[in-house]
């Protein structure tokens, strides 16, 4: 419309300019073709709010939600009018988790969520839960400080922690085995005690050379000249025999062939024990291996304890047992979903409860950061201290302090693009609720790009679908890969916006549809956190709809 402003004005001087300069002649009147563009704009903007596209007949409780921030929700500007309209349900994009609500003390603030909760509350759209348990966006500074070493102040010389395994607990952050080892717990009962686990490590052929087959503790920081340890430990194996130990840097980085000695092992439990000066040699080492190429049996480790001698005693760091950790993290759990979800359940009837929980690298495993180098300041891992059935316990307290009827989804990306994690998703759906929860539904982000396979896409929903579960596609938006995309470009994004919506409808049963939230509203700045330049929205940043408005318009009648 505002080019066809600029055309009349333009229209209107030359007029006014002919009648200036040759007055007492006819009024001279001429037309002007309207712009491809611009007739192109006029269909789009033709079209009604995209809500009012979703056949009720068909799908009486289908969600069309918008992604959007608190502030710009509570603001009441273009974006509060915008979301009213197109959509019935939104999801805030940050300001419902953990890193935006926990405070240092651990308590909640919740004025902002209360005010967004409000308001969507007046304007009769409804708000998605997002998200409970995930491993970014968390106050990660409170939650390790709660695990955090306990320090003691001491009158003399002693001997300090530096780490310690018992295996009672999957944090295995301190040990590993090279490849040529496998490793395992064993039952309940059969730790050195006669109760407990200890870990069983195989070697199941003779190697020619000891060091082919090696289990490693590591620990930090590393050894220094002059220093003393005390290393101990329980062990056992199938077979009488004597193995080595090796100083590395690292896991593999071999620097010096003795560290803590030789170490004897019967088939009765033992308690190993050696006190050792650091040489010049096993400087800078922060891995003990121990080298078990050379017999082919299982070795038995428990209860391992590395201690440094320290000379003044001013200081010392126990360092919290693995069940210590659990018992801790899991009261932050309970304190934050329970606070959360008891104070939101008038307004939130649906969850994002476990967020992104498979690994990319192995799919039908959960993700870890042990052993991450570089990790964010917002990043923690819940499943590293209360292990496989974390996602177990979050969908217990969120169906305990919520509304009985409320709708809880697992959620997580990439699942059209790697079919092993959505199958590994599915699988781990499975687990949950062969351990008692109970799980409503499941989330499949989709950001996706013009060039994303389609195949894939429908494959996706066909196998989600088969759970029998509400289907959420969680996060849509699409990519056009340049920030100065071509016409046809934009025609590409638009048909892959209406592919999406016929792949959902064609796969999902209207029992099963959940809805679809759009996360790119808008287009992102060029120098956004979230697709810099990337052009995903269904509108401009100037709140232009965009061909892909009138494609997923389509795709909505459709459903």
């Amino acid at each position: 419309m505002m080019l066809r402003n600029i055309y009349t004005a333009i229209r209107m001087s030359l007029l006014g300019i002919l009648a200036a300069s040759c007055a007492g002649n006819d009024d001279t009147s001429f037309l002007v073709n309207k712009p491809q563009s611009v007739a192109a704009q006029e269909e789009i903007n033709a079209y009604d709010a995209l809500k009012t596209y979703v056949p009720r007949e068909n799908n009486p409780g289908f969600k069309l939600g918008g992604a959007v921030s608190l502030s710009d929700y509570t603001g009441k500007g273009v974006m509060y009018r915008l979301l009213n309209s197109n959509f019935n349900e939104t999801t805030p994009g940050y300001g419902m988790k953990h890193g935006a609500v926990v405070r240092s003390d651990g308590t909640l603030d919740l004025d902002h969520v209360n005010e967004f909760l409000t308001l969507t509350g007046e304007s009769g759209i409804s708000v998605y839960g997002h998200t409970l348990c995930w491993h970014a966006n968390q106050n990660a500074a409170y939650l390790n400080a709660l695990i955090a070493p306990d320090t003691l102040s001491t009158t003399g010389p002693g001997w300090d922690l530096v780490t310690s395994a018992d295996f009672e607990t999957e944090d295995s952050s301190n040990y590993e085995g090279n490849a040529a080892v496998t490793m395992a717990f064993t039952p309940d009962g059969e730790g050195a005690d006669g109760s407990g686990r200890a870990l069983r490590v195989t070697n199941p052929e003779v190697r020619e050379n000891d060091w082919e087959v090696q289990f490693f503790l590591t620990f930090s920081p590393a050894v220094q000249s002059g220093e003393k340890y005390t290393f101990t430990m329980d062990v056992r194996s199938d077979v009488d025999v004597t193995f080595s130990t090796q100083a590395h840097v690292t896991p593999g980085a071999y620097k010096h062939w003795d560290f803590f000695g030789a170490i004897s092992s019967t088939t009765e439990w033992t308690t190993y024990t050696r006190e050792i000066t650091v040489s010049e040699s096993q400087a800078d080492c922060g891995a003990i291996a121990f080298n078990l190429g050379l017999t082919a049996t299982d070795f038995y480790f428990d209860n391992i304890t590395l201690t440094k001698y320290n000379e003044t005693g001013s200081v010392q760091l126990i360092e919290k047992t693995p069940e210590q950790k659990k018992a801790i993290i899991g009261e932050a759990l309970e304190s934050w979903i329970s606070g959360m979800v008891t104070n939101c359940a008038p307004f939130v009837k649906a969850w994002d409860v476990v967020n992104e929980p498979m690994d990319d690298a192995n799919p039908y495993e959960l993700k870890s950061g042990i052993g991450k180098p570089d990790m964010a300041e917002d990043e923690f891992y819940w499943q590293d201290y209360l292990g496989k059935d974390y996602a177990v316990r979050a969908f217990e307290l969120a169906r305990e302090y919520g509304n009985q009827d409320d709708l809880l989804f697992i959620n997580d990306y990439n699942l059209e693009y790697n079919l092993d994690k959505c199958r590994g998703l599915i699988a781990y759906v499975e687990y949950m609720e062969e351990q008692g929860a109970r799980v409503d539904g499941i989330g499949t982000q989709m950001h996706i790009g013009i060039d994303s396979d389609k195949e894939k896409i429908a494959t996706m929903f066909e196998l989600l679908a088969a759970t029998g579960k509400q289907i959420k596609v969680s996060e849509l938006d699409v990519r056009v890969n340049t920030s100065n995309p071509t016409a046809e470009q934009l025609q590409q994004q638009a048909d892959m916006y209406h592919y999406v919506v016929e792949m959902y409808e064609e796969h999902v049963p209207p029992a099963q549809r959940y809805g679809i939230t759009v996360w790119g509203v808008t287009d992102s700045p060029d120098d956004a956190s979230w697709l810099p330049g990337e052009k995903q929205g269904l509108w401009t940043l100037d709140f232009t709809r965009k061909p892909a408005y009138a494609a997923f318009a389509e795709g909505l009648k459709e459903l």
